[in-house]
């Protein structure tokens, strides 16, 4: 027989089987079970429909990792409205962008970031404003807790599985932000996957250090809660309270990038803490493989058991997997080689390196090709973009989404990441567009030219690095300093977009159409490194 997959059945079925259970534990230390949480969900749903969101509309989340994403998320999918996760690391333009592009009806932003909403209220089409403290926030807000209590009853829509659910927004490598369509279905079988393979179980103890904005926290807000698990939220990452949480709380499972991983086995060695409560710690990370140093403290000093995944916004994200233990032998150092791997494909999900030609390259470790995915956790394609859809799904082979990523696959059919097509930088687990850094030094009256590229970074794998062309054409004399320029961009973009360092040179490496040669870049920058590409 066939029934829809959902989203909603996540919280109906914790609802179900664990409703006195302890769902989450808040950043204010107030302990909700998952029948407070469904209340809690309810109240909200019927607060959004009474102020007009229906099915189909767009509801903005712009909030860390509280209880509170949790119960707007699953407010908005009891409406049949489009969760719209926000990166509460962007600028107010990016949120005027986005919430004009998705047509955003509701908004919830927490009190830290509301102000980067109220700024640009006027300029977006977004009709309700709510926040989780009122007397923090300037301007005309709603206080999400009072909504909450003033009860009501709300009206789930008929829904359908190939509906969109989620718009995630990505980064991108060129132009304005997209926004990547999941419907109920892909996310549906995405937490599925991410159960397996991550093997979540109603007694995990999850704590977050991923964003729940990064792709619905890499879809763990529905697998986790439908697993009947433990959510701990937080308001960031502080490495003092993970380890507090791991003893205090008995966390069994969190995400990380390498930078993050990195923190964490600098914090074990430096302070005296206990690395696990009464459960074991299994820890995720994704991407470029973190160092086998950062490995190694993972498992031999801290003994935690380290996945390494691989994916994209696109792609659910999560697409393969190293922890292939059947490939290596647990007690030998030589699984580190495999754990730094990208791994292989996850269940139902084809994944392919091929050339030019849409051929498989040979399995020999060495060929170098393009990654391309086909999987049911794949996304429907990007919003109102179907130009960028059809390019994206049919570059090299038709029907697979292109991942923009090089890499080898080995005997086994595991991933091996060399280097990026794209222009796009990975530090420290965010999405940086070369192209936007261009245009935000381009704006500066001094800069004549200017290539911007991922340099190695001990700390968060690669960071940006400008080589900009003086407008004065003499990079001795430049008109400016390296220090003016990282805080023009300052001004102007994400904290987490801005060079790190700017190189002053006389000219850029072009083809003979004009065509920047970036690689050429990006040789002499990881001359000394084993790959080009980060890794973090």
């Amino acid at each position: 027989m066939e029934k829809p997959l959902l989203v909603t059945d996540f919280l109906d079925r914790a609802r179900r089987h664990y409703a006195d259970q302890e769902a989450v534990l808040a950043t204010t230390g107030e302990r909700y079970t998952y029948g407070e949480l469904g209340e809690r969900v309810d109240g909200f749903a019927a607060a959004l429909q009474d102020r007009g969101v229906e099915k189909g509309d767009r509801v903005a989340v712009l909030d860390p990792n509280t209880h509170y994403h949790l119960e707007a998320a699953y407010a908005a999918f009891e409406c049949g409205a489009i969760h719209t996760p926000l990166n509460y690391r962007l600028v107010p333009d990016d949120f005027e962008y986005i919430l004009n592009d998705a047509g955003v009806k509701a908004v919830y932003a927490d009190y830290d970031y509301a102000d980067k909403i109220e700024e640009i209220r006027d300029d977006v089409p977004t009709e309700l404003f709510v926040t989780n403290d009122v007397e923090k926030v300037d301007g005309d807000w709603e206080s999400f807790d009072a909504l909450v209590e003033e009860g009501g009853e709300h009206e789930r829509p008929e829904m359908h599985e190939d509906e969109i659910v989620t718009i995630n927004y990505t980064s991108g490598t060129t132009g304005d932000p997209k926004g990547v369509c999941r419907t109920n279905r892909c996310e549906t079988i995405h937490a599925y996957l991410t159960c397996i393979h991550k093997e979540i179980t109603d007694d995990d103890v999850y704590y977050w250090t991923l964003p729940m904005f990064h792709v619905n926290g890499w879809g763990h807000i529905y697998a986790v809660t439908g697993m009947g698990a433990r959510h701990v939220c937080t308001r960031g990452v502080d490495v003092e309270h993970i380890f507090d949480s791991i003893t205090n709380e008995d966390v069994s499972y969190l995400c990380a990038a390498p930078t993050v991983l990195k923190r964490l086995i600098d914090h074990y060695e430096e302070h005296d803490v206990q690395s696990r409560g009464a459960n074991p710690v299994r820890v995720a990370t994704a991407g470029a493989a973190p160092p086998e140093a950062t490995i190694r403290g993972i498992e031999d000093n801290l003994g935690w058991h380290l996945i390494h995944t691989y994916g994209a916004t696109e792609t659910g994200p999560l697409i393969t997997t190293s922890d292939a233990r059947r490939l290596y032998d647990a007690d030998s150092d030589s699984r580190f080689a495999v754990k730094k791997k990208q791994g292989i494909g996850y269940l139902g999900t084809e994944v392919r390196v091929v050339d030019d030609d849409g051929n498989d390259v040979p399995r020999d470790g060495q060929t170098i090709g393009e990654i391309v995915v086909r999987g049911n956790q794949v996304m429907d394609g990007y919003w109102e973009k179907p130009e960028a859809t059809e390019e994206a799904f049919n570059q090299r082979v038709e029907g697979y989404y292109h991942m923009g990523d090089l890499a080898a696959m080995d005997e086994h059919g595991m991933l091996i990441i060399q280097d990026r097509k794209k222009d796009i930088i990975i530090s420290g687990g965010e999405n940086i567009s070369s192209i936007e850094l261009e245009d935000t030094l381009f704006d500066h009256p001094a800069v004549g030219d200017v290539a911007v590229i991922p340099a190695p970074s001990d700390e968060w794998g690669e960071v940006p690095k400008a080589f900009v062309v003086p407008a004065s054409g003499d990079p001795n004399d430049p008109g400016t300093t390296e220090k003016e320029l990282i805080d023009f961009c300052r001004e102007r973009i994400a904290t987490y977009k801005v060079p790190k360092a700017v190189e002053f040179v006389k000219a850029l490496p072009k083809t003979a159409t004009g065509k920047v040669q970036k690689y050429e870049l990006r040789e002499r920058e990881w001359e000394d490194e084993d790959r080009m590409v980060g890794e973090g």
